[in-house]
């Protein structure tokens, strides 16, 4: 078995850090894959929608070459280099050649969603406007929803609007090929925007393959690798595990966020070993490795053989101690090696792929004191101090990336076991936010004052770097960095810093009325809090218009069998461990269904959407979640 860093030496340079001195961008590399190895499968979708156990549709590089230059002359009839072109579709194979289609037109690609897919409607709307693309390409089922986006508009400022399974492959016998240009935007990766219009980080082609590099080298990807992924492939988790078959390795196997929300046993089984024997690795967000572990372990008697599988990268969202321990134990018996989960960090501003846990290591989890924590310092203490919090290690930091640990109002980098903001600096960086200068600059071209005289993480980098604001805290201790929680979402009530993630712990296991990795905790205005907290004698609170202090509130979804179950006593249940545990009262513990709590693109509580919506009381009204479904097994 080659190992595709052996396949991939030509991109080291003599220090072991990625150089893409031939200067190929991600067309050159598809070409190649599509002219030198046509007849070998490159992407298969396995479609559940009609039935159980999923029909395979696949495409080998040869025949997706055939539609992706279809595709592309098509577009080069109607648009011009540098347009904008969104890709509104349904999971699956349209959608792949849809985003290498504009990329082999010289357009930009804007990779969004079916308009049919609930919940989404006024994020699409703003995205659109913000890009403003000259044409759409979907599939011929959803085009009549996407026309209905347009209606409004006058004819003329309408974009032309194509339906990718309906262009024959004749039609790519006029493609040109676009000049080669690494510096040029490949695709556009809008963020999340839970709480303000998203923005799309602009990815250049030597961003996409400098982290794809990056992400094959973490985690050990070889020649013999087969990927497989059920995350939206709008998200950037999704995006790039699409994108690495252009460098080698075997197919990826696709399938619907749907498709494994209601059934995870459709992902573990196609992570199994198959009878090519190849190594498989994967994507999710921490909550998939719960739900995995507690819906998709198979039926008596069923045979699992899952030893092959070498890397599952959990990232998105605060990686928990409990949704490591759950997924090995279910999956353990049927031969999971204990070094599959890769805790992991990444974000869209980075293309992806920031940090993960070495290919041979397990998990790294410390237990730490969390006052000293909330207050920026480490105090490491045993499992079983009262007063102890774990912390999870996403491993070691990409080669050719620098990750440095920065006090944010003087841009003095701290020393290892100091928390601070993360900066971060590198070739896969998008080079800033699309029609947004001014937050580019606050965002992306920021200037560390002041680096530690002795282990800098910044070392090997310029003084005048431009470094990125990830808007996350972390630390380093033991030479891999820790993720201790969002900027934004810290929890500070009566002067004292929580990290939500911890609070959200305590909360779910005070009653197993809480659905586990169900809950978000933030801090609201006491006189913007709804009138009924104040009819509670549990809130202890008192309206004053005038008063606008912090208070912590709580949203809890109930666990499956829970939905009867009286709130009071959950309430005092929560308000009891949080107390104990954090020393901050609880006002509020509101309740709600399954589905009810706002959630992102990738799946992770969107808490700062959540505290709007309970702010404007949709929440107490059965708003319902729907970019993932929870639908029951059938």
């Amino acid at each position: 078995m080659q190992p595709i860093v052996d396949h991939l030496a030509e991109y080291l340079d003599d220090q072991g850090q990625v150089s893409l001195r031939d200067g190929r961008t991600l067309v050159d590399h598809v070409e190649a894959n599509t002219h030198d190895a046509p007849a070998e499968l490159a992407y298969r979708f396995m479609d559940y929608s009609a039935a159980r156990d999923g029909v395979a549709e696949e495409l080998t590089w040869g025949q997706f070459g055939i539609r992706i230059r279809a595709v592309a002359a098509r577009l080069q009839q109607v648009t011009k280099p540098g347009d904008r072109v969104a890709i509104l579709a349904p999971q699956g194979l349209d959608y792949v050649i849809s985003f290498f289609a504009a990329i082999h037109a010289g357009n930009i690609a804007v990779p969004l969603f079916d308009p049919d897919e609930p919940g989404h409607l006024d994020r699409l709307e703003s995205v659109l406007a913000d890009c403003t693309p000259a044409a759409i390409l979907t599939a011929t089922n959803s085009a009549a929803g996407v026309r209905q986006l347009f209606r409004a508009l006058p004819a003329k400022e309408r974009p032309r609007i194509i339906a990718v399974d309906g262009i024959p492959d004749e039609v790519g016998a006029t493609w040109v090929k676009p000049e080669s240009d690494l510096e040029a935007i490949a695709y556009l990766q809008y963020t999340s925007g839970s709480t303000r219009t998203p923005a799309g980080v602009k990815i250049t082609h030597r961003a996409v393959l400098t982290n794809a590099l990056q992400m094959a080298f973490g985690i050990g990807l070889d020649l013999e690798s087969r990927g497989v992924t059920w995350l939206p492939l709008f998200h950037d988790m999704g995006l790039l595990t699409v994108i690495l078959p252009a460098f080698g390795g075997r197919y990826i196997t696709i399938m619907s966020p749907r498709a494994f929300v209601q059934r995870p046993g459709r992902w573990i089984r196609e992570l199994a070993a198959a009878s090519d024997g190849a190594n498989t690795f994967a994507a999710a967000p921490n909550f998939a490795f719960e739900h995995a572990a507690a819906r998709g372990l198979p039926k008596e008697g069923e045979t699992l053989d899952l030893s092959n599988v070498i890397g599952l990268i959990n990232g998105s969202e605060p990686v928990t101690t409990s949704s490591i321990r759950k997924f090995n134990e279910a999956f353990g018996p049927y031969g999971l090696p204990d070094t599959a989960i890769k805790p992991s960090y990444g974000m869209a501003e980075a293309t992806l792929f920031v940090s993960t846990t070495g290919p041979d290591a397990e998990p790294v989890v410390i237990y730490v004191d969390r006052d000293a924590l909330n207050q920026g310092r480490i105090e490491r203490l045993t499992e079983d101090h009262p007063s102890a919090v774990p912390q999870v290690a996403c491993g070691y930091v990409a080669r050719s990336q620098w990750a440095t640990i920065v006090e944010s109002e003087t841009g003095t980098e701290l020393a290892d076991e100091e928390v601070g903001e993360i900066w971060l600096h590198g070739e896969n960086m998008g080079t800033g936010y699309w029609n947004r200068p001014q937050e580019t600059v606050e965002t992306f071209q920021n200037k560390l004052t002041q680096r530690i005289p002795a282990g800098s993480h910044a070392n090997g980098t310029p003084e005048d770097a431009h470094w990125m604001r990830t808007g996350d805290y972390g630390v380093y201790i033991d030479g891999q960095l820790f993720i201790t929680g969002r900027v934004k979402d810290l929890i500070i009530v009566d002067g004292r810093n929580h990290y939500p993630q911890d609070v959200e712990y305590s909360v779910q296991e005070a009653s197993k009325a809480i659905r586990p990795g169900f809950a978000a905790a933030f801090a609201v205005p006491l006189n913007q809090m709804p009138a009924g907290v104040f009819e509670h004698s549990g809130s202890g609170l008192v309206h004053d218009r005038d008063d606008s202090s912090e208070q912590l509130v709580v949203v809890a979804e109930r666990a499956p069998g829970a939905g009867k179950a009286d709130p009071g006593p959950i309430a005092d249940a929560v308000r009891a461990a949080v107390s104990a545990r954090h020393g901050v009262t609880v006002r509020d513990v509101l309740m709600v269904p399954a589905g009810s709590i706002p959630r992102t693109s990738s799946g992770k509580i969107a808490r700062r959407a959540c505290k709007a919506a309970y702010i404007e009381g949709t929440l107490r009204g059965g708003y319902t979640q729907q970019a993932f479904p929870d639908s029951p097994n059938e």
